[in-house]
């Protein structure tokens, strides 16, 4: 089956919606206010997100692995923009996928932090000198068994990017205001193996950010909004 458009609030021809420009004081205080992982009664598990979210019923791992990635807001002169990458075809997990610099945490990494910023460095060669980290989103469970914290950083420009050939196709950057206007948010669904599987997608141009990815930035706008 092919995918399936469900909802899109951009077919509701509201145009963009304008929104005032972000500042680093601004960001880092609205980061500051969140609490990932609040219960939402005494007694009651912590708030999470995860691919189940749309998919009730999806099949969870009770123990996913640990990961990190880098939500990294880079500081253009007309406003900032997230830095995202495009997987190679190749790697067992998420091949070809858009996602955030990151992956799993290993035992040298003291912290999510740690890991996060040392694997973006690995993975896109960008220094942890050019980054602040200002705050986290909520742990997202990934259907193919990772529990993702996103950890979210300013970003200070110049700098220069190697990107590692075996893990990453491309590195580019997209307009935070983009990623959070909701006629650009989309609910789509398609069949995996049998099942309808739903999940956002914020398609921009010839780049298709979804799942996981999609997810993540999803809380962003909540946090942000």
């Amino acid at each position: 089956m092919e995918q399936r458009l469900v909802f899109s609030p951009g077919q509701s021809g509201r145009g963009v919606i304008e929104r005032p420009p972000f500042s680093r004081d601004l960001l880092s205080e609205r980061l500051r206010h969140h609490r990932p992982g609040l219960r939402r009664s005494p007694g009651a598990a912590p708030s999470r997100r995860g691919d189940d979210d749309l998919n009730p019923g999806m099949n969870i791992s009770a123990s996913p692995r640990p990961a990190a990635v880098l939500v990294g807001l880079v500081e253009r002169e007309d406003g900032f923009t997230v830095l995202l990458t495009r997987r190679t075809d190749h790697l067992q997990h998420h091949a070809g996928q858009v996602s955030f610099p990151g992956g799993r945490i290993e035992e040298k990494d003291a912290t999510p932090s740690q890991a996060a910023l040392r694997e973006t460095e690995e993975e896109i060669g960008l220094h942890r000198s050019h980054i602040d980290l200002i705050g986290r989103l909520d742990d997202y469970i990934t259907g193919t068994g990772f529990c993702v914290t996103p950890l979210v950083g300013l970003i200070r420009p110049p700098f220069d990017l190697t990107p590692d050939p075996f893990e990453v196709a491309e590195v580019f950057e997209v307009p935070l205001a983009f990623l959070l206007d909701p006629a650009n948010h989309q609910l789509c669904e398609k069949e995996v193996k049998g099942s309808l599987k739903r999940y956002f997608a914020m398609p921009y141009g010839r780049h298709y950010i979804w799942g996981a990815t999609a997810g993540i930035l999803m809380n962003l706008y909540e946090v942000l909004r």
